[in-house]
């Protein structure tokens, strides 16, 4: 600068972009004069108080206790972020970012969270060949659209191996409450069971779809215990069906894959589908799904109590 080079042959000699050479100059320059000494202790002190973020949260004792308590109890921080600011409007707003440094820190630790993310080993399974299927080509496009509550997507998650029992995994796809049956004796007519136990759990239910699985080759009869239409996913399309597999990952987190679903009892499955319930979702504005559901039937029990005074007076 004191040669009088340009930005732009600055850059070219330091191999940085003419941006980053303006952005240095205009933000470390003390009284709109850049005096490299002093540039470099202005960095040095941004960049020290500014090393940890996540002071906002520990400076805010209800936001500290919100965060951890909804950590603690499974919530992502990108959920936690989008709640306070979309449904908590006593908090003041704090970024997901800041609560991920939140818990790379002592507090973090502190509170027994750790971020780590398991690999595992990509493979297929062989597809039954079911007969008289109905594919979702032919689903109502308000299924589609999502336009209404009661479509339901379905699922199946099996013990690892040497393991015995299944877990029939149910989503509704506009508020994506789910719930869950576990299967101890496998067999068509059990899981026949367990669909007709989440219909009386949840007698919104209008259509399913589902995949190919061999314990639903009995569709047709399915379809007349519950009254209501089978849709079935293209094999190997499971993108086809994918509120119910973002519901099986949330359920993987208490129950991991490869587990002996034997060992589970009812009590710990409802535990589990409790807290899936629970999460706070951006695609429901931060509300949770058993939020949304409390809300239809609220809304539903008020309309039919003015549908029954409308007809008292008449």
């Amino acid at each position: 600068m004191k040669k009088k080079y340009s930005l732009r042959n600055i850059g070219h000699a330091l191999n940085r972009s003419v941006s980053a050479i303006s952005d240095e100059i205009k933000n470390n320059s003390v009284k709109k004069k850049y005096d490299s000494q002093k540039a470099q202790h202005k960095a040095y002190t941004k960049r020290h108080s500014a090393s940890f973020r996540g002071a906002k949260i520990v400076a805010h004792p209800k936001l500290r206790s919100f965060v951890e308590s909804n950590l603690l109890d499974g919530q992502s921080p990108e959920a936690i972020s989008g709640r306070i600011k979309h449904q908590e409007k006593l908090l003041p707003n704090v970024s997901k970012d800041v609560i991920y440094q939140y818990l790379r820190s002592s507090y973090g630790k502190i509170i027994g969270l750790q971020l780590k993310k398991k690999k595992r080993p990509k493979g297929r399974q062989k597809l039954a060949e079911l007969k008289d299927r109905t594919f979702i080509d032919k689903r109502p496009k308000i299924i589609d659209k999502r336009g209404r509550i009661g479509d339901i997507e379905a699922d199946f998650i099996v013990s690892g191996r040497g393991g015995k029992g299944i877990i029939l995994t149910i989503v509704d796809r506009k508020i994506r409450v789910g719930f869950l049956e576990i299967i101890h004796d496998v067999s068509i007519d059990e899981v026949h069971k367990s669909f007709l136990k989440i219909q009386k759990r949840f007698p919104e239910m209008k259509t399913i779809t589902t995949d190919n699985d061999i314990l639903l080759r009995m569709h047709k009869t399915l379809e007349k215990l519950l009254k209501l239409k089978i849709y079935f996913c293209h094999p190997y399309h499971s993108w086809e069906k994918g509120s119910i597999e973002n519901l099986n990952k949330q359920i993987r987190r208490y129950i991991p894959k490869g587990s002996d679903l034997s060992e589970y009892d009812k009590e710990y499955i409802s535990l589990v589908e409790e807290k899936c319930n629970e999460r706070f979702m951006k695609v429901l504005k931060y509300k949770s799904p058993e939020e949304k559901l409390k809300e239809h039937r609220k809304r539903k029990s008020n309309t039919k109590k003015q549908h029954q005074n409308v007809a008292n007076k008449k």
